[in-house]
C-alpha cells in the first residue's frame, strides 16, 4: 500500500490506527491536500506542509450530530451558535445539522438567510439548517430545502419546545408531496398528547412524564407518518425513536423510513434518571424504562436503527428548576455524544464500526452530503481521532455548555476525543481547538 505522491501535501497523518471498512483497522498513513483524502499507505517521505503523529490513536471518519438545537437566534442565555459549534468540536464532533425551533423559527428563506449570517466566522464546526414545516408553508417547503446551508426540512407531528407543528394527516401528506429531500419527523401524535396532558397538570412529579407521552403516543406517530410517506413516495428519517413498539413499523418500512436514536436512550433509564436528575431529564420523547432501552440496543444491533444523533437541547438551570410540567423539556448533548457512545464501545455494547456507520457513513448517505462519512481517496479530509483505551470523567471543567449542566456530568467513561481535523485542518487536538474557527456550510447532491 506504501507509494509515493509527487506534489506537495497539505498534512501527513502517521501511524493511526484508520477504521477502513467492517473489521477492517489498519495502521497507515493519510495524506490530504486541498481538503481531500489523496492518498492512503503513502510515504513517510512524502513532503508535506504539516505532518501529525497519530500513533496510539484510532482514526474514524469524522464525527457528525445530525441533530441539534442551538438557541440562536431568540435565546442567547440558553445557548449561542458560536457556543454550540463550540462545544460540538470539543467533543470530537466535525459537523452539526441545526434545527429550526428558534425565535423566530427557520420557516422561510429570510430566516435561514439569518442564521447564515450569524453564523459566518464565528463556527467552529461545519454545518446546515433545517427549514421547519408550518401550515403556512407547505407549498414552499420544496424550494426551500434546495437552498444553500439546508439541511432538509423538519416536521413536528407533536408539539415540543417552540409553536412548529402540523398534527394533521391532510397537512403532513401535502408536507411531504412538496419537495423531494428526505425529512426529518419528530414523531408523537399531537391529538393523543392534548387528551393526555391532564395526567400531569398539577402534579409536580417530572417521573410522570413518560405516562403522558406514553408509548401509543410515538407508536401512533409513527405509524401514521410511515403510511404518510407510503402514500407520498418520499423518505423521512423518524427521530429520538424510543419505544420497543415503533421498531417492528421502521424495519418493515426501510429503506424509505430511516430512524435515528439518542445517547441519552441508550444511555438512561427510568424510573432511576428521574428519581436522580429530576427534571433534568426531562426530554421529548421521553426516557423509557429498561424495556425501551434493551429494545433500541437491538435496533442498533439489527440496523433498524440507521443514526445516533445527540438531540441536543439545551435550557437554564433556572427553566428547569421550575415545577412540572410548566418545565421545559430537552437536555445539553452535542459535547457528550461521542465519549458515551466510544463507552459503550468500550463494554461490548456496539462495535466501533457500526457505531461510525450511525455518526458517520449513514448521515452521509441518507442526507446526500457530498464527499463525506467514510475514509477513502477523493472523499473530504474530515476525521476524528480517539484514543479507545483512555478513561476520563466528563466533569464541569471540560464541558462548555453556556447552560452549566449536562446530565452526565460526572459520569465515568472509556475512550475519548483527542484529535480532529476538518476539511484537512486540525480542529481539535488535545482538548484544545486550533485557532479561530473555520466551519462553512455542507453541500449536497452527492
Amino acid at each position: 500500500m506504501d507509494k509515493t505522491i509527487n506534489e506537495a501535501l497539505d498534512l501527513l497523518l502517521l501511524d493511526g490506527q484508520v477504521l477502513l471498512g467492517p473489521e477492517r483497522l489498519e495502521e497507515t498513513s493519510i495524506a490530504i491536500r486541498g481538503g481531500e483524502i489523496v492518498g492512503l499507505g503513502v510515504s513517510r517521505e512524502t513532503s508535506a506542509r504539516e505532518v501529525v503523529s497519530a500513533r496510539g490513536l484510532t482514526v474514524m471518519p469524522g464525527v457528525l450530530d445530525t441533530q441539534v438545537h442551538f438557541r440562536e437566534p431568540g435565546f442567547p442565555e440558553k445557548e449561542t451558535l458560536a457556543d454550540g459549534m463550540r462545544a460540538a468540536a470539543l467533543g470530537g464532533v466535525v459537523g452539526v445539522f441545526e434545527m429550526p425551533n428558534t425565535r423566530p423559527p427557520t420557516t422561510d428563506a429570510a430566516a435561514l438567510e439569518d442564521k447564515l449570517s450569524r453564523v459566518a466566522g464565528r463556527a467552529y464546526t461545519d454545518y446546515a439548517f433545517y427549514v421547519g414545516a408550518t401550515p403556512d408553508n407547505l407549498a414552499t417547503l420544496g424550494d426551500l430545502e434546495l437552498l444553500d446551508g439546508v439541511a432538509g426540512v423538519k416536521l413536528f407531528m407533536g408539539s415540543s419546545t417552540g409553536g412548529l407543528l402540523v398534527s394533521g394527516d391532510d397537512e403532513i401528506f401535502a408536507a411531504l408531496r412538496s419537495g423531494k429531500r428526505r425529512m426529518a419527523i419528530h414523531s408523537e401524535d399531537e391529538s393523543r398528547l392534548r387528551s393526555r396532558r391532564s395526567l400531569v397538570e398539577g402534579s409536580g412529579d417530572v417521573s410522570l412524564h413518560p405516562e403522558w407521552r406514553d408509548v401509543e403516543t410515538a407508536r401512533l406517530a409513527t405509524e401514521r407518518v410511515t403510511g404518510l410517506a407510503k402514500r407520498a413516495g418520499r423518505a423521512v428519517h423518524v427521530l429520538h425513536v424510543t419505544t420497543a413498539e415503533e421498531l417492528e413499523i421502521l424495519a418493515a418500512a426501510k429503506p424509505l423510513v430511516s430512524a435515528e436514536v439518542t445517547p441519552q436512550h441508550l444511555t438512561l433509564t427510568a424510573p432511576d434518571c428521574y428519581e436522580r436528575l429530576g427534571t433534568l431529564a426531562q426530554m421529548n420523547p421521553p426516557i423509557r424504562d429498561a424495556r425501551h432501552c434493551e429494545a433500541l440496543w437491538r435496533g442498533v444491533r439489527e440496523g433498524v436503527l440507521d443514526v445516533i444523533g445527540s438531540d441536543h437541547a439545551p435550557h437554564t438551570l433556572a427553566e428547569k428548576g421550575g415545577e412540572y410540567p410548566a418545565t421545559p423539556s430537552g437536555m445539553p448533548g452535542v459535547q457528550t455524544l461521542l465519549p458515551l457512545m466510544l463507552d459503550h464501545v468500550a463494554r461490548g455494547r456496539l462495535s466501533l464500526w457500526r457505531l461510525s456507520e450511525m455518526v458517520s457513513l449513514n448521515p452521509a448517505r441518507l442526507f446526500g452530503m457530498r464527499g463525506c462519512g467514510a475514509i477513502s481517496v477523493g472523499r473530504r479530509a474530515d476525521l476524528t481521532l480517539v484514543d479507545l483505551g483512555r478513561r476520563e470523567v466528563i466533569s464541569k471543567d471540560w464541558l462548555s455548555y453556556r447552560c452549566g449542566w449536562s446530565p452526565f456530568e460526572g459520569v465515568g467513561v472509556t475512550g475519548w476525543p483527542v484529535m480532529s481535523i476538518l476539511r484537512g485542518r486540525v480542529l481539535l487536538r488535545e482538548g484544545e481547538l486550533s485557532g479561530a474557527p473555520f466551519g462553512e456550510a455542507f453541500r449536497f447532491g452527492g
